[in-house]
């Protein structure tokens, strides 16, 4: 017998041999399974070796369950056993037993085997499965390896005697739901989970799982025979199980550990792996990662594992639950079964093209029709071939697909249906280049075309009222519009030339033409597409980015939607855009922004000319209001407001004026800083007043204080008074604010008002920390500092990666300038930032001196 070094030599060698097999096969996935089953033989080999050193009585056995049951092994899983024991055996009572399951628990792992045991007898694994479902279906796959043959075959009988095959189905089907919901109901995730994800590798083993326990088959080649795959199907199958299996042995050896998820700083190497280079793509002058390749080939395997599974469940449902209604006929094509939508024949699409789009418009207008049956499933995954040029140029499947857009419930679920059945990117050849498509921007976190169906998704909610509480104003302003399935095409097109090269808004607006021209949409509906489509990004810009406290920055933006109905759709599809990119890019703050961009241009293109003085006294009236509704004394704001100037009342609104007031009327002048913070008008974060006397550094001094206590600006509004005050506003947001806004908001008041008091040296910035994403991922910083329209002041704008303390690092380089601040616009756009400064300064006159700001910047964002 071997000694035990020798076992942990001998499996490290084998294991070690299998490795650089797995790593050096390429591109091919072809002998991934096999490669998988040798090296759960080889650990079978050791554990039976390991299982002879520990002696064990005659009637105990050694049994693989769980992946390892079936056979196959990845790198760095689980090695999962069952030590199934007699059932007159009781471990706790008997030492000499219980040293020998310890014993060879622990010569396991000196060996360098990674397992997870469990010590039952067949009565135990019976009562544990009755109850879990999860032990259930990891003794479902379970396989012998070492010792009693008998009572292993008994451990089988009583566990298929008490498997219910439709309580399994219903529980491993609601378990896959609740997975997908966890992974948002999408393959298209940038960072995928290549087993758990939808589309992953356990949707295949939810297939085997629920037949194997219906009697249907264990294999695919049984569920061929069985009539429940087709032969197609099942080679479609095996090809990506065998892709998906070989991505996720590679993530494990690269990564050293078990590791699922395609993670970006790991993409590229296993890409590298598979051969991958980056290249230019096709006629295009943009780049092309080598990990896109990669990830386009995961997505298009995803998707195809997310339709197989879905067909090949609902045939396993139908023959655990057949139907006793006979179909309801719906036309001469179609029927309703059991509230599924079922073609009338099998070769249907391929005899009628016209009835694969017909398919999608029943769905949306059939009472009761829920879902695509397995059989319409199949149909549609089976005549893919006949959706060629010659279809998308059909005026009857035009006519269809128009009618499909222009339904007043439905498109949302219609649509993701004709993408996941690859109906879509079949019909609308533009939309198909974008399928899988990544997006390297550091906000999306979805590919190009699950971010467009998000975002149609986005449009829809505000013509429906169950989510009004969602977005009450876009909601409100939905509720007047007469032809929501403009903004449908507007969301369709709006991002669907994403890596063509070139303006994608501009290459989109020709596309949205072209489409409405094949469609027969109406001239001024196709317009206002087309508008929308090549403006998408202009609102948002101008809102995050500009001053809109000034007049002709409104004027111009009114000029360029022309008209309510324009500004109107162009809003709703702006708020769509950007809450359908990540949920970190939404937040209060910036629906605010946009709130006001779009209410300050509607009176403008109501026929009122920007007046500065008519908003101030307006301004002023209103917070005077407000003030007279809080008891304050009569003209109580007026030393304050002397020493404010027009600048100030334009950059605040009403609410702001009164507030400032109430906290400041009594301490104008006074040398003592002041500092009030407040829950935030935006409905998210915190306001934070900051009042005293004027100095060089003062927004930098600020700016680190709110960095090193760990809150984040999204907004700052600098203003110096008449009498050399600076009175600044800032809105912040931190992950604890919401339990513990009364704590923050006194500790902020107290210690920013100390760091004021106590002014020291400015700290050294700290090393910022990069997320996964930005190291991935990194963007070249960019700093651009140019003159207003009036040469009056200077833009400053920054974009970089976001890390932890960047404005305060930004701030110090403007302090040792003795630069001034007057306007501070925080965009942070998922991993990504894009400030907007505006600002003044003696230096800012000399072309060296800009040059060397600029520098300094540019330095200090790359460090």
């Amino acid at each position: 017998m071997l000694e035990l070094s020798q076992v942990r030599e001998q499996y490290r060698n084998g294991k070690t041999a299998l490795f650089e097999s797995l790593a050096a096969s390429g591109s091919s996935s072809r002998g991934i399974h096999g490669l998988l089953q040798k090296l759960a033989r080889h650990t079978d080999v050791t554990l039976q070796l390991l299982w002879q050193i520990a002696d064990f009585p005659e009637a105990a056995c050694l049994v693989a369950a769980g992946g390892y049951g079936r056979g196959e092994l990845f790198p760095h899983s689980d090695v999962d056993v069952l030590l199934l024991l007699p059932d007159d055996a009781q471990v706790d009572q008997d030492p000499a037993l219980k040293a020998k399951v310890e014993s060879f628990i622990s010569n396991c792992w000196d060996s360098g085997l990674e397992i997870g045991s469990s010590v039952r007898t067949v009565a135990d694994c019976v009562e544990e499965a009755a109850k879990d479902v999860t032990v259930q279906t990891s003794l479902l796959e379970a396989r012998l390896v070492a010792g009693h043959k008998r009572n292993f075959a008994r451990l089988q009988t009583e566990l298929d005697a008490v498997l219910d095959p439709k309580a399994f189905f219903v529980a491993k089907t609601l378990e896959l739901r609740q997975r997908h919901n966890k992974f948002e109901n999408t393959p298209y995730s940038l960072e995928p989970n290549c087993k758990e994800s939808p589309g992953g590798l356990r949707d295949l083993q939810v297939v085997l799982w629920v037949a194997r326990a219906a009697g249907l088959g264990k294999s695919w080649d049984d569920l061929a025979r069985s009539g429940l795959a087709t032969a197609f199907e099942v080679r479609q199958i095996k090809a990506n199980e065998a892709l998906l299996s070989l991505i996720r042995a590679r993530l494990h050896i690269i990564s050293g550990r078990r590791e699922d998820r395609l993670v970006f700083d790991l993409q590229t190497a296993v890409a590298e792996s598979f051969g991958y280079k980056a290249e230019a793509e096709d006629g295009s002058k943009l780049p092309r990662r080598a990990s896109e390749a990669l990830m386009r080939r995961y997505y298009w395997a995803a998707k195809a594992v997310s339709q197989l599974n879905q067909i090949l469940l609902l045939n396993i449902e139908e023959r655990l639950n057949p139907s006793t209604y006979p179909p309801l006929v719906i036309n001469e094509r179609f029927s309703d079964k059991a509230g599924m939508l079922e073609v009338a024949s099998d070769d249907l699409y391929v005899r009628e093209p016209h009835a694969v789009l017909e398919t999608f418009l029943l769905y949306e207008t059939t009472v009761g029709i829920k879902g695509l049956s397995a059989r319409t499933l199949r149909a549609l995954y089976n005549a893919r071939g006949v959706m060629n040029a010659k279809f998308r140029s059909d005026p009857v499947n035009r006519d269809i697909f128009r009618k499909i857009l222009q339904q007043p419930e439905g498109i949302t679920h219609a649509m993701r249906l004709m993408n996941q059945t690859s109906v879509l990117g079949r019909y609308l050849w533009v939309f198909r280049k974008i399928v899988g498509q990544m997006q390297h921007d550091l906000f999306h976190v979805y590919t190009v075309d699950q971010h467009i169906l998000m975002v149609l998704r986005n449009v829809r909610r505000f013509f429906m009222a169950e989510h009004s509480h969602e977005y009450p104003m876009c909601s409100q302003l939905a509720a007047g519009w007469d032809k929501p399935w403009i903004l449908y095409i507007a969301a369709l097109f709006h991002d669907i030339a994403k890596g063509r090269g070139g303006d994608h808004s501009d290459l989109g607006r020709k596309d949205v033409r072209t489409f409405c021209r094949q469609h027969g949409i109406a001239t001024e509906d196709a317009k206002l597409a087309e508008f929308l489509v090549g403006e998408h990004l202009s609102m948002s810009r101008i809102a995050q980015k500009e001053d809109l406290s000034d007049p002709e920055v409104i004027a111009a933006f009114a000029k360029r939607v022309g008209n309510e109905r324009y500004l109107t759709a162009l809003y709703l599809l702006t708020v769509a855009d950007i809450r359908g990119t990540s949920p970190k890019v939404w937040n209060a703050w910036k629906g605010k922004l946009l709130e006001d961009l779009y209410r300050y241009t509607l009176r403008v293109l109501g026929g009122r000319a920007p007046d500065a003085d008519a908003e101030v006294e307006s301004r002023k009236r209103e917070a005077l209001t407000t003030l007279a509704l809080h008891a304050e004394p009569f003209e109580g704001h007026k030393a304050l407001w002397d020493t404010l100037d027009v600048s100030y009342f334009m950059r605040h609104d009403a609410s702001d004026i009164a507030w400032h007031a109430r906290q400041l009327s009594r301490h104008v002048g006074k040398a003592r800083a002041i500092v009030r913070a407040r829950r935030s008008s935006a409905g998210e974060g915190m306001q934070v007043l900051v009042y005293t006397p004027d100095a060089p550094d003062l927004f930098a001094r600020i700016c680190g204080y709110f960095d090193q206590a760990g809150f984040s600006i999204l907004d700052a509004k600098v203003h110096t008074a008449k009498n050399g005050y600076a009175l600044d506003t800032f809105q912040v947001v931190n992950p604890d604010l919401a339990e513990h806004y009364r704590e923050l908001a006194a500790m902020v008041e107290a210690d920013l008002d100390r760091t004021l008091e106590n002014p020291g040296p400015l700290p050294t910035p700290g090393k910022g920390r990069v997320s996964r994403r930005v190291k991935s991922f990194p963007i070249a910083p960019r700093v651009d500092l140019r003159p207003d329209e009036k040469a009056q002041r200077w833009l400053l704008s920054v974009s970089a990666s976001d890390r932890a303390g960047l404005l305060y690092v930004i701030a110090r380089v403007l302090a040792r300038h003795r630069i001034n601040l007057l306007l501070a616009k925080v965009t942070t756009l998922g991993e990504r930032v894009e400030d907007t400064f505006l600002i003044d300064g003696p230096e800012l006159q000399h072309n060296k001196a800009q040059i060397a700001i600029e520098t300094e910047l540019l330095q200090e964002l790359n460090a």
